[in-house]
This record gives C-alpha cells, sequence and structure tokens, in this order.
C-alpha cells in the first residue's frame, strides 16, 4: 500500500492477530526512570543509552537542539566505551544503546568505536545497539564485523524535512541507501519514523513507510513529535492525534508481518492516553512507558500483557 488512505481499526487488529497472536509487549527502557500503577520496573538500569559525542551534535536539529542527548551517559576520551560499559555493568545494567550527536554529513562518529562494541559483546556479554544516522559503506561494514545486536536509525520521506529541519544536504534515496547497505550485511535494522516531525505536519511519512517496506526489517519503531522547550519547535502543537493512529493502521497493514511498536518518543499528558490506546486497538505490537491503565486496556481488548525491561527495539529478545 503506497498512499495514505485511511484504515479501519479493526482491520488492522485483525491484520495482527492473524500474525501475531494476542501477546502484546509493553518496554520500560532505562532511558528515565518510570513506572506505573499497573507496572514498577525492578530494574530500571538494565539497559542504558550511552553517547559516544555527550551532548555535541553538528546538525542542532530543529526538534532536538541536543536535548535527547542531555539524559545519556557521555563516553569520554578518558573513559572508552569498554571502560564505560565495564562501569555500567557493575551497576546492573545489561546492555547498552550506543548513541550520540551527527556529524554534518548525517551519521553518529561509531567508527572509532566498533572494537570497543565487539569487546562488550565478547568480553563482557552485554547487548549492544546503535543509532547510526545516516550510514557509510565503512561503519556498515565496522558494524557488521563489531556484530552489534541491532542498528536504529531514523527514515526520512521528504526532502524538504531533511533540509529544513535536519540542516542535511541529502534526499530520501540517502536514507534508503542506509537501509540498502544495512540489509547487505544482513544487520538487524530497527528504522524509526517520526510522525510529525516537519513542524508538527505530515509530509514524507508515508513515503518513509514505503522504503521501510521494501527490506527487511527486524522492528519498525513509531514515535510521534513532542514539541521541546528550548527548540525552534517548543512553541508548536504535536501533530493532531487523528493523523498519528491513521497511520498506526496504515502501517500495521502495510508491513503485516513485521513488528511495529510505539517508542518513548511522544507528547505525555491526555494524548500520551489517546496514542497509547489507538497503539492497542490500531494492531501495533508493543508500547514504551505505557501510559496508565494500558494494561488493563489491553486485558479488555482481548491481548495478553508481557513485560520487558529494556529497548522496545529489542523485539527478538523476548524469545
Amino acid at each position: 500500500m503506497s498512499t495514505n488512505a485511511l484504515v479501519e481499526p479493526a482491520e488492522a487488529m485483525r491484520v495482527r492477530r492473524e500474525n501475531f497472536g494476542n501477546t502484546i509487549e509493553f518496554y520500560a527502557p532505562g532511558l528515565k526512570r518510570w513506572q506505573s500503577s499497573e507496572w514498577v520496573p525492578e530494574k530500571p538500569n538494565r539497559f542504558l543509552p550511552v553517547s559516544v559525542t555527550g551532548t555535541a551534535c553538528a546538525l542542532q536539529c530543529d526538534h532536538c537542539k541536543t536535548k535527547v542527548l542531555e539524559g545519556m551517559v557521555t563516553v569520554t576520551k578518558e573513559t572508552d566505551l569498554f571502560a564505560t560499559a565495564q562501569r555500567l555493568q557493575a551497576g546492573g545494567t545489561e546492555g547498552l544503546l550506543v548513541s550520540g550527536g551527527s556529524t554534518r554529513t548525517g551519521g553518529v562518529p561509531l567508527l572509532p568505536h566498533v572494537a570497543a562494541m565487539r569487546r562488550v559483546k565478547d568480553e563482557l556479554g552485554m547487548r549492544v545497539i546503535v543509532h547510526s544516522g545516516v550510514v557509510s559503506p565503512k561503519l556498515a561494514a565496522g558494524l557488521a564485523e563489531a556484530e552489534v545486536d541491532g542498528v536504529m536509525l531514523d527514515i526520512m520521506g521528504s526532502e524538504a524535512t531533511i533540509r529544513e529541519v535536519y540542516h542535511l544536504d541529502l534526499t530520501p534515496a540517502d536514507f534508503e541507501r542506509s537501509l540498502e547497505l544495512l540489509a547487505e550485511r544482513q544487520m538487524r535494522i530497527i528504522p524509526h519514523i517520526v510522525l510529525g516531525l516537519h513542524y508538527g505536519q505530515f509530509l514524507g511519512e508515508w513515503h518513509a513507510l514505503d522504503m521501510i517496506g521494501r527490506y527487511p526489517v527486524s522492528t519498525l519503531i513509531l514515535v510521534v513529535l513532542t514539541p521541546l522547550v528550548g527548540t525552534p519547535m517548543g512553541h508548536l502543537e504535536p501533530p493532531p492525534v487523528g493523523d498519528v493512529t491513521d497511520f498506526f493502521a496504515l502501517a500495521r497493514v502495510t508491513m503485516p508481518d513485521t513488528r511495529i511498536n510505539l517508542g518513548c518518543g511522544r507528547p505525555m499528558g491526555a494524548m500520551k492516553v489517546a496514542l497509547d490506546r489507538a497503539a492497542i486497538t490500531h494492531g501495533l505490537n508493543g508500547i514504551a512507558y505505557p501510559a496508565d491503565g494500558m494494561v488493563a486496556y489491553a486485558e479488555e481488548q482481548g491481548l495478553e500483557p508481557a513485560f520487558y525491561e529494556y529497548c522496545c527495539s529489542l523485539t527478538w529478545a523476548n524469545s
């Protein structure tokens, strides 16, 4: 399906049950302190994000302005990734999301750290996923050599969004090329689509979904623009709930046998409740940091909750 045609929630749920049964997965990675009246994670630091650039980012994207990096563990020149992983493991951490700010070409500078990633996996037995940004052939080869557990990257289908929000002189084809390079290396690909990224409006999301659907991705993560104070988007409204939930259903029937999760990036308050309920009724597989009442609501829909204290991209780890 290559259009933005509406899909009824009942059809999306039918496709979901046909391909995945009745289990719904709830995730609580250690990206922040979190609990609800229905679930208190036992080990909040089980899975943690680390930044190889600290809070530095060359792009200064309009929706982020490095705010997302501020909560991450920093890898310093004095304390490399392996030593950082050792320290975190001693405190109970079992897996890492290796991320960071972007270079001017759109990629996170991960290449200097691939040898350390391999050591973290081989010597410490920790899971390692990365947030890569745009992937070069050399980075794809390095991540494959390091045998990382998965590669997360945002996929954008609008050249205007790439230019105006990310400040990159690239096209959607460059993002699809990243998918191609990772697929050639048979890596677990975990694409993200930020819904409403173009200043609260939908623009390239449908094209992004089309591109992703051409590759054997592990899990598709949908997140929703959350206007952050201190960014050029801080004054904006989030995208309309109806546009977001319509996309949930479209994604479900477009990629019927691919796991699709609602990720941790989404507005709070009443909108979060509405989005989480729609994620359940529109056939998504899982939700990160579910709103209060979602476990009971899922059960009311005939679904069986499962709980995981790690990133919602690690869906293969559930088995």
